[in-house]
């Protein structure tokens, strides 16, 4: 929300397209206008025909928004911040594992089928376990990991014939890596990190329903170093005009990338709040085009750790497979500050990194 606002402080009438009556609710004088309307391309082209907006921000808008993209761009309305483009090259794996592949960032095996047959061919080249997943889906809709053929097959079959004409993509899971992730605004030529979480949690359960600690607690400066650096190659590589999310696997201190997300992930309020700094605001400001990353004095303020909690609704819905994977399943989270690592809170968190992970 503090991207409508950043956009009102330069000058602009700011429209917000929300159909959420939990936000609506809680941030109804936020924009200039709110259309409570479903987010589909029928209803937003209809606004935007009346409205002639100067251009229109998706990436605070999660993956919804970022779907329509291709849309916008097709019908001549400009994108304000990061490019189609350099959005879909993010979501095509195949071309951001080129990208990665000529700037040496280490990433998981993977191969990309259409077929059972094909995913049979890939898993002769993997290495079990396998992680499969579809492409352009949200909170990891149709995730597993398999640990054989007889269980590739049946989720392979499954997904295709749930989702038909779906790419598949196969990787090789990186068993016992910690996972981590790093927020950054980027202006096409500078970048700014304004945090890096460290999960508690093994690497393979959803970012979303992960414990995340800010700033990373258990992670050396070698580490640190190659997330820092990685991050800020794939942000200028893609071209970002705005935020971007990375998300990373840590093994044998080598940091491979999982996947780059050039828009406002989930974990962007939750820094702006711990770090009390109105990080959305300043890149919406970057997206606008008023203001460079090097414009502004970044002053974050944290004492001790904030700690990323998921929230269940485990009790409302009781017939839900409870156990983690990489599929999302948690509904909302909070924030845990601790003063130190010492906190007994912290200790009975940790106990989960060497929880077991449901394949």
């Amino acid at each position: 929300m503090h991207g409508v606002l950043a956009a009102a402080e330069c000058g602009y009438e700011t429209i917000m397209i929300n159909c959420n009556p939990e936000t609506v609710s809680t941030d109804f004088d936020t924009a200039d206008k709110l259309y409570f309307e479903p987010v589909f391309w029928e209803h937003i082209y209809d606004i935007i025909k009346h409205e002639k907006p100067e251009g229109v921000i998706v990436q605070l808008g999660g993956q919804t928004a970022l779907k329509l993209a291709e849309k916008l761009t097709k019908y001549g309305i400009k994108i304000i911040g990061t490019s189609f483009d350099a959005l879909d090259l993010a979501e095509d794996r195949g071309s951001f594992s080129r990208l990665l592949k000529n700037n040496n960032i280490p990433y998981p095996a993977f191969g990309i089928a259409e077929t059972a047959d094909e995913a049979l061919e890939l898993a002769e080249q993997l290495d079990f376990p396998i992680l499969i997943r579809p492409s352009y889906v949200l909170g990891g809709q149709g995730m597993k990991i398999v640990i054989n053929k007889e269980e590739l097959i049946e989720h392979v079959v499954d997904l295709l014939r749930r989702m038909p004409g779906n790419k598949l993509l196969l990787d090789n899971y990186l068993d016992g890596a910690i996972e981590a992730e790093a927020d950054a605004i980027c202006d096409g030529k500078n970048v700014h990190i304004i945090g890096i979480m460290e999960h508690i949690e093994p690497c393979g359960i959803h970012s979303g329903d992960s414990n995340a600690t800010l700033p990373a607690f258990n992670l050396g400066d070698l580490v640190m170093q190659q997330i820092k650096d990685h991050t800020k190659t794939i942000a200028l590589e893609l071209k970002t005009v705005g935020l971007i999310n990375v998300q990373f696997a840590i093994k044998d201190d080598i940091v491979y990338i999982i996947e780059a997300n050039p828009r406002a992930s989930r974990t962007v309020p939750f820094i702006a709040k711990a770090y009390k700094e109105p990080y959305v605001n300043y890149a919406t400001k970057v997206m606008l085009g008023d203001k460079k990353v090097t414009d502004f004095d970044f002053k974050p303020q944290l004492e001790g750790y904030a700690i990323k909690q998921p929230v269940f609704s485990f009790n409302k819905f009781p017939n839900v497979n409870k156990n983690l994977g990489p599929e999302m399943k948690s509904t909302g989270e909070s924030i845990l500050f601790i003063d130190s690592l010492k906190d007994d809170q912290f200790y009975e968190l940790y106990s989960r990194r060497k929880m077991y992970l449901s394949k």
